[in-house]
């Protein structure tokens, strides 16, 4: 069984709303926000979400650096598998928070992280696309959503097995 991380935002958490952006830095084994409903995938891919990590975008806003450590840390000592970052959807701050998040795990790790965001969010997208995997999904309320969490779980399966990726990334990916 493969051990998952997700990375969320308050919102995708179900910590807060978009006005709740000072949410602090938490970690949680509960199974919340879109990792309930990537269960079926996770499941046909032999992985777990063994932790959500989350915090409001104005805390991480307020110290990036900090928080990208401090997960990239977290990851450091709960040695998943894989890191997923997102759903984000078209929310531009949790977008740039989940690119920095998995390009740092990328950097210092040797445990493969993805993002996934919609194509609004394209300034992360071309600064990152080159440098971590980044699945496309719709923005909020679009049509697509399980498609785009069935991706994320492939191409983690795929990487946390060190196969190549190249075609499901070029056919799911930016």
């Amino acid at each position: 069984m493969k051990k998952i991380i997700m990375v969320y935002d308050q919102i995708q958490a179900g910590a807060g709303t978009k006005d709740d952006k000072l949410v602090p830095l938490k970690a949680t084994k509960e199974v919340i926000g879109p990792a309930v409903m990537m269960e079926r995938f996770l499941k046909s891919n032999d992985e777990k979400v063994v932790a959500c990590v989350y915090c409001g975008n104005g805390t991480y806003l307020q110290d990036p650096e900090e928080i990208v450590r401090k997960i990239t840390a977290l990851v450091l000592k709960l040695k998943p598998d894989g890191v997923l970052c997102g759903p984000c959807f078209n929310y531009t701050d949790y977008a740039n928070m989940a690119a920095h998040v998995a390009a740092s795990i990328q950097e210092k790790t040797d445990i493969p992280a993805i993002a996934c965001m919609s194509e609004e969010n394209e300034k992360t997208i071309s600064e990152f696309k080159n440098v971590i995997p980044i699945v496309k999904c719709p923005k909020k309320g679009a049509v697509g959503l399980n498609d785009a969490l069935e991706n994320m779980c492939k191409i983690i399966g795929n990487l946390a097995q060190k196969k190549d990726i190249s075609d499901l990334k070029d056919e799911v990916c930016f």
